[in-house]
């Protein structure tokens, strides 16, 4: 099995371009090769619940990161339409088409395919066919689907 360092050094991690410290890229890189916590804290020197700790921080860091970018990536998206409370989801694709229409911009998903994405994408704020809490819709200016809670 490599070492951590090499697993690091092949994958590229660089501490100061990162937001996981590299106790955390360590962890999460020997956890990817499939070994057990413990494992991981007799490698380390440490206890298994540190490893454990290390683990949900990194992964916790991860979602922000995405977070992060899903926020970024549909405040520059040429097309924002917020869809308002009460909205039936078979609505939702014709006012997005439309303001797709509106800026020159495709989006390459049918219908169905298109209410799918933002009913899995919006969690609870769509129940059955009814958006129940503001979302925005963003497309990218190369089709690509946002969504986010209002």
């Amino acid at each position: 099995m490599p070492s951590a360092d090499d697993i690091l050094d092949r994958t590229g991690f660089n501490p100061d371009e990162s937001i996981l410290t590299r106790r955390q890229a360590v962890v999460l890189a020997l956890r990817n090769e499939g070994l057990a916590q413990a494992s991981i804290a007799d490698r380390l020197g440490t206890s298994r619940a540190n490893v454990s700790s290390i683990e949900n921080s990194a992964r916790e860091n991860i979602q922000k990161a995405r977070e992060t970018i899903a926020f970024a990536e549909a405040l520059e998206a040429p097309v924002q339409v917020t869809i308002e409370s009460g909205t039936d989801l078979y609505d939702v694709p014709d006012q997005v088409y439309s303001a797709c229409d509106e800026e020159g911009v495709k989006v390459t998903r049918s219908a169905p395919e298109f209410m799918k994405l933002i009913s899995d994408a919006a969690g609870d704020a769509v129940t059955g066919r009814e958006v129940v809490t503001d979302i925005l819709v963003g497309v990218t200016s190369d089709g690509e689907v946002r969504v986010r809670r209002g």
